[in-house]
């Protein structure tokens, strides 16, 4: 199926969970918001009954977004490679050449992507370069800042 999206068990958890918070306990604090809002009178000129229903469309837009996700989500499960190869769920600890640094980043796939959080996508120039990679390998990235140049250390 050319429109999966591809997760890691962990990044299927947070989006169920975000799925279920969002059905829950966020859909009943709007609705009081809103019942709060109407209780104040003239809903022309009430700003918070309109920016309570603002937020009703956010969350109800998001949820089918999210729901589209859940229909779309494929599992990928980690490689038996015992920890040799680097692929989508594998935390990889890599030597920055340029840095003179290490970076430890986990491989997900492009939804679950989070650079602040070092969730990097494989479909990314970085997630590409070091995806299927092995300890002790190096390999180069263009970026905008120029090549790149990594060496794989750790796979977990």
């Amino acid at each position: 199926m050319a429109d999966e999206i591809l997760l890691t068990q962990e990044g299927y958890d947070r989006l169920k969970a975000e799925l279920e918070n969002l059905k829950g306990p966020v859909r009943m604090e709007l609705a009081e918001a809103i019942r709060e809002a109407k209780s104040h009178g003239d809903l022309r000129e009430n700003a918070a009954y309109h920016e309570a229903k603002l937020n009703q469309s956010r969350v109800e837009g998001r949820l089918a977004d999210l729901e589209k996700m859940m229909e779309r989500a494929k599992i990928v499960e980690r490689g038996n490679h015992g920890g040799s190869i680097a692929d989508l769920g594998s935390k990889v600890t890599l030597l920055d050449f340029h840095f003179e640094e290490e970076l430890e980043i986990t491989l997900v796939g492009s939804f679950e992507a989070d650079p602040s959080r070092d969730l990097i996508s494989i479909t990314s120039p970085l997630g590409e370069g070091v995806f299927g990679k092995s300890v002790e390998d190096e390999f180069e990235v263009e970026a905008p800042a120029g090549t790149q140049k990594y060496k794989v250390i750790r796979i977990d």
